[in-house]
């Protein structure tokens, strides 16, 4: 069974230039991963359990609809790191996400929609244990 992949492509006097979504998937997610208060992706069971165990975890989280004209329309599911005002976190999402695929791309992105699955909590730093050869007293 054949994977269906839908692709982007333009011509000019150069040649054809195709971007898969598979390529849009993996910026809008690199690009949300690394937005300040994003834990992680999310990927809800139900609507991508197809997806999830078919493709490679990078854009695990991330759905792209590639339209007419060079548009595209981007859905992200992250987890939200305790602490930070989650409003502000998808907004921030958002901006990057649509800044990373447009300048990489060329596409015009119209929507970025936010999907918040979940809170994570850092990990509590380790408890220093003393140094070799010191003794407790």
């Amino acid at each position: 069974m054949a994977d269906h992949k839908e692709y982007w492509s333009t011509e000019d006097d150069q040649g054809c230039i195709r971007i898969s979504e598979d390529v849009v998937a993996s910026i809008a997610a690199l690009a949300a991963s690394e937005t300040e208060g994003v834990s992680g992706l999310y990927s809800s069971l139900t609507s991508d359990i197809v997806s999830f165990l078919s493709k490679k975890n990078i854009s695990k989280g991330v759905r792209i609809e590639i339209g007419e004209e060079g548009t595209v329309r981007i859905e992200i599911g992250f987890l939200a790191l305790f602490g930070h005002n989650i409003c502000d976190v998808a907004k921030q999402v958002q901006q990057h996400v649509k800044a990373s695929v447009e300048s990489m791309t060329g596409l015009k992105v119209t929507e970025v929609n936010i999907h918040v699955g979940g809170v994570t909590f850092a990990p509590a730093p380790a408890a220093e244990e003393p140094a070799a050869g010191q003794e407790q007293g």
